[in-house]
């Protein structure tokens, strides 16, 4: 009994397993997140572990982390980029109505409007570097893609939201040794539930491990997969 027990193809080893896995993606996160510019990358490279994590499909965290960070480096940081530069406008506008002096229906329309966009943002952007991570595509694609993913499973979206705020509150009040696990762990719960959203986006038939990602909603002019990129 004991020697199964401790067998390392036990459940119970092999949950702890993932969640040291979890912990060293985190600090792998946070050391090429430091010059800012790179948070793109780095994120893709988080999800691109955590989604292989979450398919029980076991690596190397670190030659993993590194292959995907190298590898999407470039259209990542785009993306990023993109994102933040449209943040922070929609930052200043949230700002400039909430803190306008005055009622007036103008303004509630405004704040109206311009929360629904941050909520907008917000999904896309939990969507957009998983999407990275799984399928290649141009920045544009990959941007709508999110959008599009983000809005059709708007039910699934706004779960995922909850749960990680939920996440995030438990972290700060309740449970503050979750903070070790950092952003990383967050995206290990919404790896699952990536996974089972981009598998109605797979063609059926079965390819090899290293063939597995390919264009979504991608024409031939726009871009075709790259083998030797993470999936």
């Amino acid at each position: 009994m004991f020697s199964g027990f401790f067998n390392y193809d036990n459940p119970v080893w092999r949950f702890i397993g993932k969640f040291w896995d979890v912990l060293i993606v985190n600090l792998l996160w946070i050391v090429c997140s430091i010059p800012i510019v790179t948070i793109g990358a780095s994120t893709t490279a988080m999800y691109y572990v955590t989604l292989r994590l979450a398919r029980d499909d076991d690596g190397y965290t670190f030659r993993s982390f590194f292959k995907s960070f190298r590898e999407n480096f470039k259209q990542a940081t785009a993306i990023w980029l993109i994102f933040l530069t449209v943040g922070l406008l929609l930052a200043c506008d949230v700002y400039y109505f909430v803190r306008l002096v005055g009622a007036s229906t103008m303004r509630t329309v405004m704040i109206t409007i311009f929360f629904s966009m941050v909520f907008i943002w917000v999904a896309m952007f939990t969507y957009v570097f998983p999407l990275q991570a799984r399928f290649y595509n141009p920045v544009k694609r990959t941007i709508f893609n999110a959008f599009f993913m983000a809005i059709r499973h708007v039910f699934s979206t706004i779960g995922m939201l909850a749960v990680d705020g939920a996440i995030v509150f438990l972290a700060l009040s309740f449970l503050p040794q979750l903070t070790i696990f950092g952003v990383a762990l967050i995206a290990f719960f919404n790896s699952y539930l990536f996974n089972n959203i981009f598998k109605r986006y797979m063609p059926k038939e079965e390819r090899p491990a290293d063939m597995e990602m390919r264009p979504l909603f991608a024409d031939e002019e726009e871009g075709r997969p790259n083998a030797d990129n993470p999936s």
